[in-house]
């Protein structure tokens, strides 16, 4: 629902991270393994993008892409190819032409207050709607679960207990199997107002934020274009710089590992902060400039002292225990955005960008809104909480399908992913269901 609808697919560069270069654990599964998921939910979904046969970024069944602006179009013909970065148009849930049932986008804008059109993909017109209509689902509004219930002298769920968000009433679902969907903090924090055992002490450990903060930005003064707030079209999507730093083919780097990638794009705005005064100010204001700028969102390291746990204090609105969030960026990620700023600012400069603003700093976790790991997948349960189909190795009818799961961050954004090992994990559950092993 509340999402940038950016969509890129993970690489065995991330799934087998550890094995490249000796950090942390490899995820139990591989590319291969998902690639068949990622097809599915694209197919679904509707994403556009552009192929670009880069292996850090695996190319999906991409609808048309969005077009490029001309500033866009020359950034990536001249910084883009001098440097060997892949610039592409961004990967985005938003369709281009129709598709299963919705209507392609016609770039009215503004995108932040909906779609009219549901063209961009959202859970209340998509996938909910679509459960509904088989008549199999039942739709709880206003519900705020507080816990699993696990049958009595057993290691199994029986249900989940909810606060109806209106009267305030506790109430109960029975159910064979529970699945948590509520996103790595939420799901996480069900679980440990649960008290299901946690044999392997890391349930709540590993959280990640992709790191953010550091780029550039500038002006493309040789483009006099100016803006207009009624003048289309209105692009809920940007430029996409590819991961280019410590790739499966090419050099490392000596003072960090894993990788980031940049966000940006260019397109010409209001010049509100020109100097001046008045008619002048006015003036300046509407010729505008024609902006470039390149945001990092790069890879945060899992790390167990990055965690979770129930606050003894602190309760919500609805009287359910609130999480103690303990996390702090380290070492890797603040030369990691040492490097992105300066290599944002290269690219700007190479294509002759002026004014050039650079911000080399990782900002506090948070600023992504990526939140990931806390019940790390894995094939050890002395190691990990989930198994790779999302199971607690705990209560084997308890699942996770989000981004709890996650054993590294990866740079890209984890959207489309959390979705295709949510799928692959139904498949697995549908045919245990099937052999009545649940």
């Amino acid at each position: 629902l509340v999402w940038g609808r950016q969509s890129y697919r993970l690489s065995d560069l991330d799934f087998k991270a550890a094995s490249h270069d000796g950090y942390g654990q490899d995820w139990p599964v591989s590319y291969q393994d998902i690639a068949p998921y990622y097809d599915i939910v694209e197919n679904y979904v509707g994403i556009s993008g552009a192929a670009e046969g880069n292996d850090a970024l695996p190319d999906g069944r991409f609808l048309p892409p969005m077009k490029m602006s001309c500033g866009e179009v020359h950034f990536r013909n001249t910084s883009g190819r001098r440097f060997g970065r892949t610039v592409t148009i961004g990967r985005t849930a938003i369709i281009t032409q129709n598709h299963n049932g919705r209507v392609a986008c016609h770039y009215c804008g503004p995108c932040e207050r909906g779609c009219s059109t549901f063209s961009y993909f959202s859970s209340p017109f998509t996938t909910v709607k679509d459960a509904l209509k088989t008549g199999k689902c039942t739709l709880i509004t206003n519900a705020v679960v507080a816990q699993v219930n696990t049958s009595p002298g057993s290691n199994r769920a029986a249900g989940v207990t909810f606060v109806d968000g209106l009267t305030r009433q506790t109430k109960t679902v029975r159910g064979k199997t529970v699945i948590l969907c509520a996103q790595a903090l939420e799901s996480t924090r069900i679980l440990l107002n649960s008290g299901i055992p946690n044999s392997s002490g890391l349930l709540g450990r590993g959280l990640m934020d992709h790191s953010s903060g550091s780029g550039a930005s500038g002006e493309l003064t040789q483009f006099n274009e100016r803006p207009s707030p009624y003048s289309g079209p209105h692009r809920a999507n940007g430029i996409y710089v590819i991961r280019f730093r410590n790739t499966m083919k090419g050099p490392q780097q000596k003072n960090f590992i894993r990788g980031y990638g940049f966000q940006g794009g260019a397109v010409p705005g209001f010049h509100f902060t020109s100097p001046g005064f008045g008619a002048d100010f006015k003036r300046a204001v509407k010729e505008g400039v024609y902006g470039i700028n390149l945001g990092t969102f790069g890879e945060s390291l899992a790390r167990d002292d990055n965690f979770v746990s129930i606050d003894p204090n602190l309760k919500d609105a609805w009287g359910i225990p609130a999480l103690h969030i303990s996390m702090a960026h380290g070492e890797n990620e603040r030369a990691m955005h040492a490097d992105a700023g300066a290599a944002a600012a290269e690219m700007l400069e190479a294509a002759g960008a002026k004014n050039i603003r650079i911000k080399t700093t990782v900002a506090e976790p948070g600023m992504a809104i990526h939140e990931l790991g806390t019940a790390r997948m894995g094939n050890d349960p002395k190691k990990s909480v989930t198994d790779p189909y999302c199971q607690l190795h705990d209560m084997p009818n308890v699942f996770a399908m989000d981004g709890a799961c996650f054993v590294s961050s990866g740079c890209q954004n984890p959207t489309l992913t959390m979705m295709a090992i949510t799928v692959r994990a139904c498949d697995h559950l549908i045919e245990r269901f099937k052999r009545n092993e649940v």
